[in-house]
């Protein structure tokens, strides 16, 4: 199985429910380092699995669409608590999303990481 990875970051501000979280149920911010992997078990005719600068671009474009907001304003997350893994999660199907789109034949599946510090983060797997 072949995989490229390429990275992003976003910073995000957002607050939880819950008292398992603490002092995290007031506003406060987060800045995550994103590791996005895709997968496939066979390079294309070029010998690549996908374009490395074509990845970063749409990896680029979903982070895009939270840098710099208040996750606790945006209708999509209403009522969820927009933890590491949730978010983990909405980024690797947001970017499944574009990579459909964009019709690549031979990717097979995709991991986002989502990087709270150099101790700790989260990831989410899926198919494509």
């Amino acid at each position: 199985m072949f995989s490229v990875t390429v990275r992003d970051h976003v910073m995000i501000a957002h607050s939880f429910r819950g008292e398992v979280f603490g002092p995290a149920q007031r506003l406060h911010g987060a800045t995550y380092v994103v590791d996005a992997t895709f997968r496939g078990p066979e390079l294309n005719e070029d010998g690549i699995l996908l374009d490395i600068g074509l990845a970063s671009q749409e990896l680029s474009a979903v982070t895009a669409e939270l840098n710099y907001r208040n996750l606790d304003d945006e209708p999509a997350f209403a009522g969820k608590n927009t933890s590491t893994e949730f978010l983990a999660k909405v980024i690797a199907d947001r970017l499944a999303d574009r990579i459909a789109r964009l019709g690549l034949a031979g990717l097979t599946g995709i991991t986002v990481t989502l990087h709270e510090s150099h101790v700790a983060w989260a990831s989410y797997e899926r198919s494509l």
